[in-house]
């Protein structure tokens, strides 16, 4: 049914080592916690937790992200962004999807919405089941120098050159159990 994986097509550009990336609150390919959704859709708008293995050495710190390329837009949508975690984070917890409750220095983007949080699933009747990909990338500098006002999708560019490992976890949504 699907077909198109964005970050296995950035795989073929340059070759990232693995980060093993985990959550307690789904497993890999399977759907989402109901918190995980977005409020219209009965969720809660909450990110779920989210751990990661040693990141390699030379890392000095993290991003993460959830984008979902099922949304009917024709570019998917991003449900959240957030970089400049410092170094030694390997776990976050769920909720910790906004700028408050991330570690100090750390810069939320705005999604979608343009709203500087993580904002839940949400896939229109008739779109089908929706992937949702979590990426945490462990990066060669300590701050990313981009404005906080810029898109996840620059975030991307820019921490696609700086990633010296990356870990993916994907979960789904089904517009049908909503």
């Amino acid at each position: 049914m699907f077909s198109y994986d964005p970050y296995a097509e950035l795989a073929t550009l340059r070759d990232f080592a693995p980060l093993e990336l985990t959550s307690p609150d789904f497993e890999p390919g399977g759907p989402l916690p109901l918190f995980a959704w977005g409020a219209k859709r009965g969720g809660e708008d909450r990110s779920p937790a989210l751990q990661w293995s040693q990141a390699p050495a030379g890392t000095k710190s993290f991003a993460v992200s959830c984008f979902d390329p099922d949304a009917p837009t024709g570019s998917g949508f991003w449900h959240w962004a957030a970089f400049n975690l410092p170094v030694g984070t390997t776990t976050l917890a769920s909720g910790i999807g906004d700028l408050a409750a991330l570690p100090p220095g750390a810069t939320v983007l705005p999604n979608e919405s343009r709203s500087e949080r993580y904002i839940g699933a949400a896939p229109p009747e008739g779109t089908g089941i929706h992937r949702y990909f979590f990426v945490v990338d462990a990066l060669d500098v300590e701050t990313l120098e981009i404005p906080a006002d810029s898109t996840p999708a620059v975030l991307g560019f820019n921490r696609h050159f700086h990633s010296l490992a990356r870990g993916v976890l994907m979960g789904t949504a089904d517009p049908a159990d909503r």
